[in-house]
């Protein structure tokens, strides 16, 4: 028990208590005054108010719920009396407070982070679509750090309805094939056909009818445009089959504008390269064989050197390229058996603006990793399963895991394998399903908590692997049931050379200490010796694990590539703007340059044994990619012909096009505003790189526009008509309101609602179940002080009565005696 003192100043007082007690014993010499200081202590420490605290079980038989029924437009396709019945049957029950959001705007977000933290319990009736307001996705985190469950019924949709939509870039380059892509959605999962139509500047280009059986089609597009300036792409659907409820959300519009081929110099001595070939097709290409000059490269966008030797330009040519790329200039140096490694790049000038330095990396590979994860009931009691999946989730995403092998494992009464063997990290739909998965585990029925049983599937994964061996458990440490046996299973893998992590997730559960309160999972982690790996964290909080980098010799990577010959190539990082179009499954290269990225630098295309490809940075102002194979011919060695060829060249021009940044040319007067959404607001902005009067006018009204920069000038237009809209030249579409975008249930939130401590329902599991469970998560541990005061005065109090009576006891006593020893003399007389 833990003793706190409310007024720990009083103390003090004992120093007077001292002084005089010692004083009067030295006067008197009695154990009264012994017993009047120990008395006096005792008084002074109820002074102090001394006090401890009493955890307590709190729990609401009638818990205060926030009834957030969404009735915005889009939410036509359900019964709309879903949400007044099931507050009725609430209300009838428990205090229920209701908000209804109305319009053409769902602000989720707004109403979950107004209502949380409150002693409240959130009940959404949507869809799950958030379109206004607060990110929903951040309000139901702040949901789950107040405390607050969330719990998310969904409608049982009555219609279907469709929605289209098409993206791409808005600003593209004349003459190139750019790709679009149309999006058709829908709120079922039945099969619909309907009749798609697509016209390029108001002109029928194609139309065909489809047939769609999941929620979303994407129809890929390519359009080129033989003229500069707007131009604008529409698509339709019609003769939809399988009901369509709305018909506003079956036409889109997509405004571009097109621009000049930007200026690209290719330093190359290979003019009729593979690399040669596509950057012409798209760019303006000066193609030469040496350095330039620093005039002309400062007037081109991009200045890509191709299997250049150091020894091929002057110290002064490399502080002039070094000047360029911090001035906001693109830099792309592709590789071959004349660059980096080969080229003497490493501690050059030119090495200083490049994000690799030119020596064998470090190979990041050869970890196998197993997550062990509770889902027995005891985690959802108390609140720790969305904490115990996320932090999965959050150690799936760790950088350093991506050349990994990973399995999943999960326990209850019974432990089972999710991920089916070990899973490589370094392909991204890997990752995916993984993550996928995790959210979907659910609690066994049965109360146990079977850790010896997760240990025991590790132990069989482990068995005949090499490398780097991980196992990392995370849990309530609820292990009670199961300690002895898993502690033997530990002591296994432990011999076996496995680190061992345990991440023990603060709750209420009552298994996870003994009777002294001794915490099981640390007990676990102290006898294997292993105390450094175990993390006690609260909920909400997310570990903190580092893994210590695998390392392969530079030698046996040289013996390595000298027997395979060929090397898979991965996406290390998919969503960049390179990477994103790109799908590289199965895609090999012969050869490479042997590079190590540096601090702060992007690796986005490696080989499947962990080698760069592809790395990008910035550097000042520019941008600096290193393309660490061949322009595809390399002078007959042709490490990587396959990359020019086909959809795998979106990689030469995504890098490329990153590398270039803003395409359009830096004159006259340029103005950048993105399409948008009937009620929702583009912000324009007007950059005058000539001398002028900035004047602009939308749909022949003018636009007051306000100076924000140099020669920057912005403003926030809100066009009123659905369709293209005119700024003086320039291109502006809006489209249909956003709420009619997203349609049918939102599944992205559900994980989300569930980290909360809540739960999904339909509206009969509502109906049935919500209040129970809303009972149940009332209940919560509360830290309640309790004075220790009124025991420190009874303490006194008996004391100081003790040394009463006993005195007055030792006093008749005495009384009697004298009197005895008075009648002897009497008589003796």
């Amino acid at each position: 028990m833990n003793v706190a003192l409310e007024s720990p100043e009083m103390l003090l007082l004992i120093i007077p208590v001292f002084i005089a007690g010692f004083y009067l014993l030295r006067k008197t010499k009695t154990k009264l005054v012994e017993w009047r200081m120990l008395v006096a202590l005792l008084l002074v420490l109820a002074l102090a108010s001394p006090y401890t605290t009493v955890t307590r079980t709190i729990s609401e038989e009638d818990p205060s719920l926030v009834l957030v029924q969404d009735q915005t437009a889009s939410m036509g396709i359900f019964p709309e009396e879903t949400g007044t019945d099931l507050y009725e049957a609430l209300t009838a029950d428990t205090p229920t407070t209701l908000v209804q959001l109305t319009g053409e705007k769902t602000s989720l977000g707004d109403a979950v982070t107004q209502y949380s933290g409150l002693g409240n319990q959130i009940v959404l009736v949507t869809d799950g679509n958030n379109n206004a307001g607060k990110d929903l996705t951040e309000a139901l985190e702040f949901a789950k750090d107040t405390s607050t469950p969330v719990y998310l019924v969904q409608p049982e949709l009555e219609t279907n309805d469709l929605s289209v939509e098409v993206l791409g870039d808005k600003k593209v380059v004349v003459d190139n094939q750019n790709e679009f892509e149309i999006v058709v959605r829908q709120a079922s999962e039945q099969s619909i056909s309907y009749f798609l139509e697509i016209f390029v500047d108001g002109k029928i280009s194609q139309s065909r009818k489809f047939t769609q059986d999941a929620r979303n089609n994407t129809i890929p597009i390519n359009q080129a445009f033989t003229t500069l300036g707007a131009h604008n792409i529409s698509v339709k659907i019609s003769d939809v089959s399988g009901g369509d409820l709305n018909e506003v959300n079956n036409e889109f519009y997509k405004s571009l504008y097109v621009i000049p081929k930007p200026k690209l110099i290719l330093v190359t001595g290979e003019t009729g390269s593979p690399l040669a070939s596509v950057l012409s097709n798209l760019y303006k290409v000066s193609v030469v064989n040496g350095y330039p000059g620093a005039e002309n490269i400062t007037d081109s966008k991009v200045l890509v050197l191709d299997n250049q030797f150091i020894d091929s330009f002057s110290e002064a040519e490399i502080k002039e390229i070094k000047n360029y790329v911090s001035n906001g200039g693109g830099l792309i140096v592709v590789g071959g058996d004349a660059a980096y490694n080969y080229g003497s790049y490493l501690n050059s000038s030119l090495e200083e603006v490049l994000p690799v330095i030119s020596k064998p990396s470090e190979f990041k590979g050869g970890r196998n990793l197993v997550l062990i994860l509770d889902v027995s009931p005891s985690t959802v009691a108390h609140g720790t399963q969305g904490d115990i999946l996320s932090n999965a989730v959050s150690i799936l995403r760790n950088d350093n895991l991506k050349d990994a092998n990973v399995g999943v494992i999960a326990f209850g009464n019974a432990a089972y394998d999710v991920s089916n063997g070990f899973v490589f990290m370094g392909l991204p739909h890997n990752l995916a399903l993984l993550e996928d998965k995790i959210k979907q585990l659910t609690p066994t029925n049965q109360t146990e908590t079977s850790l010896d049983q997760g240990l025991g599937i590790t132990k069989q994964m482990f068995e005949g692997e090499d490398g780097e061996l991980d196992a990392i458990i995370i849990s309530d440490g609820g292990i009670e049931d199961s300690y002895d046996q898993s502690l033997q299973t530990a002591r296994e893998l432990r011999d076996m050379g496995v680190n061992l992590y345990f991440i023990h997730i603060r709750s209420s559960a009552p298994s996870q200490a003994d009777k002294t309160r001794n915490i099981y999972a640390e007990m676990l982690m102290q006898e294997l010796g292993l105390e450094a790996n175990y993390q006690h964290i609260n909920m909400g909080e997310r570990a903190n694990i580092i893994f210590e980098e695998t390392v392969e010799s530079p030698d046996e990577q040289e013996e390595e590539i000298e027997d395979l010959g060929s090397y898979l190539l991965l996406e290390y990082s998919p969503d960049h703007f390179i990477t994103k179009s790109v799908n590289l499954t199965s895609t090999t290269i012969t050869g490479y340059n042997q590079v190590t990225p540096k601090a702060g630098a992007e690796r986005l295309v490696i080989t499947v044994t962990g080698q760069p490809v592809l790395t990008t940075w910035r550097f000042g102002l520019g941008r600096v990619a290193a393309f660490t194979t061949d322009n595809g011919e390399g002078g007959g060695t042709q490490w990587s012909s396959v990359l020019y060829n086909g959809s795998n060249s979106r990689l030469i021009s995504g890098m490329t096009n990153w590398a270039i940044g803003n395409p359009q040319a830096e004159e006259g007067a340029v103005v950048e505003a993105p399409d948008t959404w009937l009620g929702t607001p583009s912000d324009l902005t007007l950059v005058m790189y000539d001398e002028g009067i900035p004047q602009l006018k939308l749909n022949g009204a003018r636009l007051d526009l306000a100076l924000t920069g140099r020669n920057t000038y912005e403003t926030s237009i809100n066009p009123k008509n659905i369709g293209i809209n005119n700024i003086s030249g320039y291109p502006l579409a809006v489209n249909y309101p956003l709420e009619y975008l997203e349609v049918g249930l939102n599944k992205d939130i559900e994980p989300l609602i569930i980290a909360t401590g809540g739960k999904i329902y339909t509206e009969k599991e509502a109906r049935a179940l919500l209040l129970k469970d809303a009972r149940q998560n009332s209940e919560r541990e509360s830290n309640e002080p309790v004075s220790l005061k009124m025991y420190v005065l009874l303490a006194a109090l008996v004391l100081y009565l003790t040394e009463v009576i006993v005195r007055r006891i030792r006093e008749m006593r005495r009384l009697k005696q004298a009197q005895g020893e008075t009648g002897a003399g009497e008589t003796a007389a």
